[in-house]
């Protein structure tokens, strides 16, 4: 008799946490909603006392004093069944799943915070991968909206986050619906009424709006979308919407989010690829930071029986520590992103779409890091999206060569808006910017001015010093804002 068919008789209960134990858990999540007081630690170089130290030592002790096994933990959130390692929280949900034991699972925030997680629903692998490959094609489809996202930068180069945010939206519904959603503003809306409400009383009817919203699209769907590659393939409409509309959410997530952080782990050196830069987002930043499953019937997982009404939490970031170290071919889409216990083919579509994304924006700009400022050796242990200052900047092969006559910058300057709690070297980083852009400027129009058109009257002449005036102007204003910068910085 296998170990999964063993009697919950012969099985034991997991082991229920010390008080103390149950008093150190607790306070190290609440301390996951205070970044700030991990900032003493790093100052003195004590990595084991900031807020991922001190959860790493403390799963650290309970592997030791537990054997390694999950153990019952009380929290100010709950009472929850905590596996320790990677492994076990798969092996843990996996038989669950199989056992048909598991409630929908919803997420929680570091502040303890529920909230309604997008319901799993499979995805033709085939279809996805259709589309996803080759890259080249992939990234055909996203080039107009990373386009547009890239247009929309600031003066100074930098993305505002509100912007990026709307241009994935965008990018999320060519990709899944296809190019007639792309203006449907409405339906990544009614999308994420959907996915809050997962798990409430309300849910049934943000998913019927929902599935009124994308049936609108299946009617002539887009060849290159994911819609019309899944009707392509002869799968029933009434399947592929639950699966179209859970695609949209993890796309719509990683699109916006995601990418973005890979540009900025791209832009301090913490990975040499648009791949590793996902990745590593995901592994370090995920947006399903942790996940709760209730147990609506008991059921036996090696030896241990797991009673109906019991809550399982799996915090992938938590889980994350030196002796477990991710290897390079590890997907961490469909943990990051589903709340699935199992694979997930659009978690990992949706990475793959992250992946394109940077691949496209690399192509063209280059990434700079203005805020939070870290370094690859120095990484963040959260990283909100919504937070992420990163500027675009343009490639040298992007400018005209010297002395073509071409004025190369195009944009409009643009003050950034202030945003509260950014350190003054992080305003210095965008002041050397802004100086860096004013210098390109200046040569620009030098050599615009030296250009032999203007030779042939009088005219053009005039013209000449007026943008050699210009230039200069513009010269000594970039030396005045390095300066200032400078002391910025300082």
């Amino acid at each position: 008799m296998t170990t999964a068919d063993s009697p919950a008789t012969a099985a034991r209960r997991p082991a229920t946490a010390w008080p103390l134990e149950n008093a150190v858990f607790s306070a190290a999540m609440v301390a996951q909603r205070l970044p700030w007081t991990d900032a003493p630690a790093r100052a003195l170089g004590l990595d084991a006392l900031t807020r991922d130290g001190l959860t790493r030592l403390l799963l650290a002790h309970l592997r030791r004093t537990r054997s390694g096994r999950p153990v019952r933990l009380r929290t100010p959130y709950g009472s929850f069944l905590v596996p320790l390692t990677t492994a076990d929280a798969q092996g843990l949900l996996t038989r669950a799943d199989e056992a048909a034991a598991l409630g929908p699972a919803a997420g929680l925030t570091a502040g303890g915070r529920w909230y309604g997680l997008s319901p799993h629903a499979p995805l033709d692998r085939d279809a996805a991968t259709a589309q996803t490959e080759p890259a080249t094609d992939l990234d055909a489809l996203l080039a107009e909206d990373v386009d547009r996202a890239i247009e929309a930068r600031r003066g100074d180069g930098t993305l505002e986050w509100h912007a990026w945010y709307r241009g994935m939206l965008r990018l999320s519904r060519r990709v899944v619906a296809g190019a007639g959603a792309v203006e449907d503003t409405l339906l990544s809306e009614v999308m994420a009424v959907a996915t809050a409400a997962a798990g409430d009383r309300s849910y049934e009817a943000g998913s019927a709006a929902l599935r009124r919203r994308l049936e609108l699209h299946l009617a002539d769907p887009d060849p290159a979308s994911l819609t019309g590659r899944l009707l392509a393939r002869g799968i029933d409409p009434d399947v592929a919407v639950p699966a179209l509309a859970h695609t949209l959410a993890l796309v719509s997530e990683a699109a916006a989010g995601t990418a973005l952080q890979a540009l900025a782990l791209l832009a301090a050196g913490a990975a040499v690829s648009p791949r590793d830069a996902v990745g590593e987002a995901l592994r370090r930043f995920p947006p399903v930071a942790a996940a709760v499953y209730p147990v609506r019937a008991p059921f036996v997982w090696e030896d241990l029986a797991i009673a109906s009404g019991t809550e399982i939490l799996r915090a992938p970031g938590w889980l994350r520590g030196e002796d477990e170290a991710v290897g390079p071919d590890t997907d961490p889409g469909p943990v990051a992103l589903c709340g699935s216990p199992g694979g997930c083919a659009a978690a990992r579509f949706a990475a793959l779409v992250a992946e394109g994304i940077v691949r496209v924006v690399t192509a063209r700009v280059r990434p700079v890091l203005i805020a939070p400022a870290f370094t690859a050796d120095r990484l963040p242990q959260t990283l909100d999206p919504r937070t992420l200052l990163v500027a675009l900047e343009d490639l040298e092969d992007g400018f005209a060569r010297a002395g073509d006559g071409r004025v190369t910058i195009g944009m409009a300057t643009a003050v950034p808006v202030a945003a509260y709690g950014y350190a003054p070297a992080s305003y210095g980083a965008l002041a050397h910017a802004s100086a860096d852009r004013l210098e390109r400027h200046a040569e620009s129009l030098a050599a615009c001015a030296g250009n032999g058109g203007w030779n042939k009257d009088e005219a053009g002449e005039r013209f000449r010093m007026v943008l050699l005036g210009h230039a200069e102007r513009c010269a000594k204003a970039a030396e005045g804002v390095r300066r200032a910068a400078k002391r910025l910085a300082d």
